[in-house]
This record gives structure tokens, C-alpha cells and sequence, in this order.
């Protein structure tokens, strides 16, 4: 099968970029990833086992490829003092990015990160990376925040999207889809028992949030039930207590979500694999990109690289 471009998939979890670009006729030629649960994972729906430690990785050994795709942790740079560039991101995970479009100087890249890159550091951190981008070819840099729930999923998830180009370009970010969405249509009819939280854990969750709203402070769980649009943003923390996502259950304690239903808040296909613990599962959808999302932006990029 011929394939219409090439890609590499960075800090690649359990794939949720990768997934996407495959559909839209994209070989993924080089994949790096560092967690032993997440490799697991990866090796089970892509049959390859992802590279390691991407700072151990000399971006010479890298194939050449059209499209750099990143969803990376975001660290503080400590000395951004926006002097020295490149040589700035130094110890951060984006410098290894950075060396790799440097070297490799693909046509296009899309990062994913928290909304909070924004702010971070009053600004400075986005700035660098804007700056690094800039100095190392890539002129066109578009930038914007998109909501899972104007993607067709049932989720209010805001991300960071950074999409560069080599050549001067002029890029659309996707419209919101306005479908309607309701949590309900990702749900097991019959849930598994054991979902349902403890007595004693009910109970925590309720005396925590009165306290807080006592205090004035707006932390405590959330529940939802089957007609509601959409739920909170599932973290990777999720399955310490559940209590960003609660579904209410009639007569009984409300429930977890089940790591299937976690993979369809994140627009995962059925198709994909599930081969960790619960505990390992919650923590790599809530820590995975919204596939849809991923879908509707690398549907842009092709558009203004002209790939048919």
C-alpha cells in the first residue's frame, strides 16, 4: 500500500496521534516513548515497540519523514531569559524536539500540550518555543486551543495545538463540528459492580466537597448522569478516586467510569486493545490526546501541505 506521507510520533503514550494519521494515510516511520505500561500498550494495538528515552536518541538515527507529530510534557525553563533561543530549551523535553527539526526539517509538525502553556512562566515559556521554532525554519506557526466537546465527544477538554510549517503557509485550525454530544452514548448499559464506589468513599467525597464550598473553594467530586452533554476533563489521576467524573446510579452509590468508557471520552475505536490493569488504563487515556481533535487538525494540515 502506498502511503501518502510519512510521520514520527514523539512522546507517543499509547498512540492517540498515531491512530488518526494512520487513517488518513499516514506510515508512521519512528516512535518514541518511555513508559513500560504505555510501550505495553503501543506494542498491542501497533505491533512495533516504541524507541526509549527520546534524550538518548541521536536525531541522526531518526528516518526522514513529512510531519512531526508531539503531544510533550511542558517543564519550566529556568533561565528563560529569550537571549539565547535554541540553546534555551536546554534540558527540557522540547529541546528534543527542537534538535529533531533542526536535523530532520520536516514539512509540517503539530505539538499538544496543556492550556496552561499559555501563562506558564507569565508567558515566557510559549515564547521560547515560538522563538526556538522560528529560528530553526519554521516562519508559519499557528497556535489556538480547541475543546473536545466541539469535536463530537462528550468531554469539556481544553488543549494547546502548535502547528508549523517549513514553507510560508496559510493554515485553518478546524471549525467546532456542532454535534451534538451526550454522555450517555459512551456508556456500558449494565456496568460492572465493582465501578461503584464504597460507602466509606461516597462519604469522604461528600464531607470533602461541603468543606471546600465552606471554605469558598470550588474543589470537590462531580457527577454526571446519562443525559448530561458532556463530564469534566479525565485526568491521569483519575483512578485514585474518581471524583473528577462520578456517574449517578439510581438507588446506590454513584460509579467510576470503566477503562473502555475512559477510551471513549477520548474517542478511542472499539477496535483498540486494552492489555494494562485498570489503574495503568485510567492514568494513559486521561494522560492521551482526544483523537477526534487530532483528526479534524491533521485533516487541515493536509489540506495546506496539498496532500490528496
Amino acid at each position: 500500500m502506498k502511503h501518502k506521507f510519512t510521520f514520527i510520533d514523539l512522546f507517543a503514550g499509547i498512540g492517540g496521534m498515531r491512530i488518526p494519521l494512520e487513517e488518513l494515510g499516514g506510515k508512521c516511520v519512528f516512535s518514541s516513548e518511555i513508559d513500560k505500561y504505555c510501550i505495553q500498550s503501543y506494542k498491542a494495538n501497533f505491533e512495533e515497540e516504541p524507541h526509549g528515552d527520546i534524550t538518548q536518541i541521536d536525531e541522526k538515527n531518526i528516518p526522514k519523514h513529512t510531519i512531526l507529530v508531539a503531544g510533550f510534557p511542558c517543564q519550566a525553563f529556568s533561565h528563560a531569559g529569550l537571549k539565547k533561543g535554541f540553546q534555551d530549551t536546554r534540558g527540557t523535553l522540547f529541546f528534543d524536539i527542537a534538535r529533531i527539526l533542526k536535523h530532520k526539517k520536516p514539512e509540517a509538525f503539530l505539538l499538544e500540550n496543556v492550556k496552561g502553556l499559555r501563562g506558564h512562566d507569565k508567558g515566557k515559556t510559549l515564547n521560547i518555543i515560538i522563538k526556538t521554532l522560528n529560528e530553526l525554519g519554521y516562519q508559519s506557526i499557528n497556535l489556538e486551543v480547541l475543546n473536545s466537546k466541539n469535536f463530537g465527544l462528550p468531554q469539556n477538554r481544553e488543549r494547546i495545538f502548535i502547528v508549523g510549517f517549513k514553507k510560508y503557509s496559510i493554515f485553518n485550525f478546524p471549525q467546532p463540528l456542532n454535534k451534538k454530544t451526550r454522555l450517555g452514548t459512551i456508556l456500558h448499559k449494565n456496568a460492572a459492580r465493582k465501578l461503584t464506589i464504597s460507602d466509606k468513599l461516597w462519604d469522604s467525597h461528600q464531607k470533602r466537597k461541603q468543606k471546600n464550598k465552606v471554605l469558598g473553594r470550588g474543589f470537590g467530586y462531580s457527577s454526571f448522569n446519562r443525559d448530561a452533554e458532556y463530564t469534566s476533563t479525565i485526568s491521569a489521576r483519575y483512578y485514585k478516586d474518581g471524583s473528577e467524573i462520578l456517574i449517578e446510579q439510581k438507588n446506590k452509590n454513584p460509579r467510576m467510569l470503566s477503562p473502555r468508557e475512559a477510551a471513549r471520552l477520548q474517542g478511542f475505536p472499539e477496535s483498540f486493545k486494552i492489555v494494562v490493569s485498570n489503574l495503568q488504563a485510567y492514568k494513559q487515556f486521561g494522560n492521551s490526546v482526544s483523537v477526534p481533535v487530532i483528526r479534524e487538525i491533521a485533516k487541515e494540515i493536509l489540506v495546506t501541505l496539498n496532500i490528496k
